[in-house]
């Protein structure tokens, strides 16, 4: 069911700092800072070539990435997304097999203008994962 890896997510306290730790230290380039307020973020990805890297600051005071940071203040890892080529029949396979889907269960647009959805760590080994629609 799931494809390729398209990003590894990293919440932030500080996105310009990291986006400066990134291009300085590791000689990444960035992509322009986007607002995402249905989820609550501001994100820029860095482009590996065979996947990427989103860095992820919280967009007001009920974002989810406020809540990750205030138990992990230095940031960490947040999330894995993987492609889909269907993701609602992805989402109904999993719902038959017992994973949760986060939210009201229906796909929001995400970052790259495409569907996606987000499936409880609880039922992938502790690990949040997003799911996007390619």
């Amino acid at each position: 069911m799931i494809g390729k890896l398209n990003h590894v997510a990293i919440a932030v306290p500080d996105l310009e700092a990291a986006c400066i730790t990134y291009r300085d230290a590791l000689g990444a380039s960035l992509s322009q800072r986007q607002e995402l307020p249905e989820h609550g973020v501001t994100v820029v990805f860095i482009d590996l070539g065979n996947t990427k890297v989103e860095l992820l600051e919280p967009l007001g005071e009920n974002s989810p990435i406020a809540q990750f940071l205030e138990r992990n203040p230095s940031g960490g890892m947040h999330h894995i997304c993987y492609e889909v080529p269907d993701i609602r029949s992805a989402r109904d396979r999993l719902l038959a097999e017992g994973a949760r889907v986060l939210g009201d269960g229906e796909p929001k647009i995400g970052a790259h203008g495409k569907p996606v959805l987000f499936l409880h760590p609880k039922d992938f080994c502790g690990t949040l994962v997003e799911l996007e629609e390619v």
